[in-house]
């Protein structure tokens, strides 16, 4: 019986039907991540923002800036000669107010003579010393006073006058013909300096 099995039909081959061509998608790489052009608002707007926030910090920075909470002046200034030594020794009266809020605690307290031929600086001597500084020179004596005090603590409102005695190695004449003297006291707790010149 084998024999009597229909023998099934052959395939024909099936012809692939030709599908008209699709167009393609307009696939650019460069427009999918953006240009700065694209992405970025003008350029004139950056530069008119830039320019806005540094006036800005500008303004901030002149109105933070730090200041010294005291105002004063030199009010007398003796010299002598150190003989020997082509120096002077200097007895400088300085009066303050503490114009802050807070008190006004001497840290430091130094001199400056800015002469012809250069810039010295001293620091101001122990009130200690006063007394043998008379004694040797009793012309530093002329307008003394109190002696101003390292620690010395100035009250909100209140005023202090004291007398510092500095040495600076140039002759008397050289003194004489300063270009500027200026004492400067720095507080604990203020970064800037009280500066006195005269």
């Amino acid at each position: 019986m084998p024999e009597n099995t229909p023998t099934p039909p052959t395939p024909t081959p099936v012809s692939p039907t030709a599908e008209p061509p699709r167009a393609q998608t307009d696939f650019r790489i460069g427009e999918e991540f953006g240009t700065a052009k694209k992405n970025l608002p003008p350029v004139k707007i950056l530069i008119i923002g830039v320019v806005a926030i540094l006036i800005a910090w500008a303004i901030a920075a002149f109105l933070q800036r730090p200041r010294t909470s005291a105002s004063g002046s030199i009010d007398e200034v003796v010299s002598v000669e150190i003989p020997g030594q082509n120096a002077v020794m200097v007895a400088i009266n300085v009066s303050f107010q503490n114009g802050g809020t807070k008190p006004f605690w001497i840290h430091t307290i130094k001199s400056e003579l800015q002469t012809a031929s250069g810039s010295f600086t001293d620091d101001a001597a122990s009130p200690v010393d006063f007394g043998r500084y008379y004694q040797a020179f009793p012309a530093l004596r002329q307008y003394a006073a109190a002696p101003l005090q390292v620690e010395a603590k100035i009250e909100p409102g209140a005023q202090i006058k004291g007398t510092i005695v500095v040495s600076f190695p140039v002759t008397p004449e050289a003194f004489a013909n300063r270009k500027a003297l200026a004492v400067k006291i720095q507080p604990y707790d203020q970064p800037v300096p009280l500066v006195l010149t005269k």
